[in-house]
């Protein structure tokens, strides 16, 4: 390690963490950001997946002054800087990326949902990561706000006044209403298309990417757990309703719901709609959370957005990138391996 690279210490004796950032989407660029402005951390490197972004000062990629950090597209500088975590939030997860992270040294947090749930993670997969881990002394953990904030820290802070649990539903709301994006509503969500039979491909990849965090939010709770479950449904608007993206006919699908079940006591749904004014007897909420525990000391909580939905793009990013920014010195701190929120402490944030 060069002089330039090794560690130091913050005025109140805390050493100074170095992180490097893994691509520049709307997660990964809020989580630059945060590194850049984190007292307890130092910007080691950035990679970026865009040759045209590889030279460019990391301050320029995120909208803040110059780092003096340039963007690259090689692991290799990457690994060179010896960063103590990296925060891995590319759009594909690549096992062979992860594993020289690791291998190296250096200590992972990421939004991909791949290793949230050793238990329940493909063998080969796992005894791959679990190898690398054991090989550079590092850990890795998966994150974020949903699933992750929502799907285990909140449920468990809650569950925590139980003596007796008979059911916890965790239930996610999103207004699209002013989302103008056409091509993501019409065409890949399906508003405004005739009710039809819900995909149930659909509704299995909602459920997968969910079911790890329930797992381990079951594994805390000491819930059985039965066959995963999934199932969507559609309900539509009785009239022509205008939104942000365009029209939807009367009778088209304004609204949709994904439900997963993990057993008979733990299940998420997700409702996303264009519209309250429905077909269906729905209980739809503003853009937000809801939480419904049955129990000794039954809970019924709503976390919302204080925001209008025109500043949800601006806004909801931080809610992903800032848990995973908050776990790296846990991580760091961690015995190698995969490790669940379990396995750390409370994700405590360092505010600047």
């Amino acid at each position: 390690m060069s002089p330039d690279t090794l560690p130091h210490n913050r005025s109140d004796g805390a050493r100074v963490l170095r992180v490097a950032q893994w691509a520049t989407g709307n997660i990964g660029s809020r989580a630059l950001r945060a590194v850049i402005a984190h007292p307890g951390m130092e910007l080691a490197g950035l990679y970026v997946h865009s040759p045209g972004k590889a030279g460019i000062d990391a301050g320029a990629l995120c909208g803040v002054a110059n780092t003096g950090v340039a963007a690259t597209n090689s692991i290799d500088d990457i690994i060179a800087a010896h960063p103590d975590c990296v925060l891995y939030m590319p759009q594909v997860f690549d096992a062979g990326e992860i594993c020289r992270l690791l291998e190296s040294g250096v200590n992972v947090v990421t939004t991909c949902g791949q290793v949230h749930h050793p238990a329940s993670m493909d063998a080969g997969l796992r005894d791959r990561i679990e190898d690398g881990c054991r090989a550079g002394g590092t850990s890795i953990h998966a994150t974020g706000s949903s699933p992750g904030f929502i799907t285990e820290a909140i449920p468990l802070a809650l569950a925590s006044i139980q003596r007796r649990l008979d059911g916890l539903l965790i239930e996610e709301f999103a207004d699209l209403s002013q989302r103008n994006s056409p091509a993501m509503l019409f065409e890949v969500m399906g508003f405004g298309q005739p009710a039809t039979a819900f995909d149930q491909l659909r509704a299995d990849h909602v459920g997968g990417s969910f079911a790890p965090s329930l797992r381990v939010l079951a594994d805390a709770l000491g819930l059985e757990t039965g066959e995963l479950r999934t199932h969507g449904e559609y309900a539509t608007t009785p009239a022509d309703l205008e939104i942000a993206a365009g029209t939807l006919s009367a009778g088209t699908i304004a609204a949709q719901r994904i439900t997963v079940s993990l057993g008979p006591v733990l299940t998420f749904r997700a409702t996303w709609y264009c519209t309250r004014i429905l077909d269906a007897r729905w209980d739809v909420r503003d853009t937000g959370w809801h939480i419904d525990i049955a129990g000794d000391a039954p809970l019924d909580v709503d976390l919302r957005f204080p925001f209008t939905l025109d500043r949800m793009s601006e806004m909801s990013p931080g809610y992903t990138a800032n848990r995973a920014v908050n776990a790296v010195a846990a991580v760091c701190r961690a015995q190698p391996g995969i490790r669940t929120t379990l396995d750390l402490p409370h994700l405590i944030s360092t505010l600047v």
